[in-house]
């Protein structure tokens, strides 16, 4: 290797060691919000390891001349090589996932029936359990949580081409827009203390135990509370899930 050769590499090394070190926190701080929801299994350093790499390709498919700042483009190129991790490890065993769509089931059932919000008593008699077996089973589906959301939306890839205006062609560009616009109704019509929830945890960031000290409940029923607006939107977005 010559001179200039070995320079630029030594000078690219140097590079990503500023890189890593100037967004480390970012990283963690993405890392320990999704561990907030996720069985112990899941370890932070899994996921911190994945959003570095995340971080890295961010740094090589950035475009400033698209508009977005870095950080934004970063934050969603790290978190979703975050869910790629949780993805291909697939912890969740099957039995949860049925239990997730079996939940998203009863509760499409229930809404279309009546044409308004599907209520705890309700959702429990038509899976055939009492309340509080309804609630253990929002309990154990609270950890699955982390990917199901992402498949009711359009997957981080997609934001960033949108981000970064690489979408395949202008109908794909109009299909997000609509999308976007009847995930955002079905969030406004969620129930108050669900909507409240989402909003604190997906805009404000706080994790379970803060949003529980906000509305002055445990960590577990704001984790059900979670799980619940989840699988309603689930029910309510069937069709673009099809």
């Amino acid at each position: 290797m010559n001179g200039i050769a070995g320079y630029a590499v030594a000078q690219k090394a140097a590079d990503e060691d500023d890189l890593l070190g100037k967004y480390a926190p970012l990283v963690k701080r993405i890392a320990y919000h999704l561990i907030s929801r996720l069985p112990p299994s899941v370890q932070p350093d899994d996921l911190i390891q994945a959003g570095m790499i995340g971080l890295l390709e961010a740094a090589k498919n950035y475009d400033s001349q698209q508009g977005a700042s870095f950080e934004t483009y970063a934050g969603i190129r790290i978190r979703g090589a975050m869910l790629d991790e949780i993805r291909r490890s697939d912890w969740a065993p099957r039995s949860v996932h049925k239990k997730a769509r079996i939940l998203a089931e009863a509760v499409r059932t229930i809404e279309n029936q009546t044409g308004r919000d599907a209520r705890d008593h309700e959702v429990a008699e038509e899976l055939g359990v009492s309340l509080e077996e309804y609630h253990q089973m929002l309990q154990a589906a609270s950890g699955y949580r982390i990917s199901s959301f992402e498949e009711i939306t359009p997957g981080d890839e997609a934001c960033v081409e949108q981000m970064m205006g690489e979408s395949a062609t202008p109908l794909d560009g109009l299909q997000k827009e609509d999308f976007k616009r009847c995930l955002a109704e079905a969030v406004a019509g969620l129930p108050e203390r669900e909507r409240l929830v989402m909003a604190l945890y997906y805009d404000e960031e706080l994790n379970l135990r803060e949003i529980g000290e906000v509305l002055g409940v445990s960590e577990s029923r704001v984790c059900q509370i979670h799980s619940q607006a989840v699988i309603r939107l689930q029910a309510r977005m069937a069709e673009w899930r099809k």
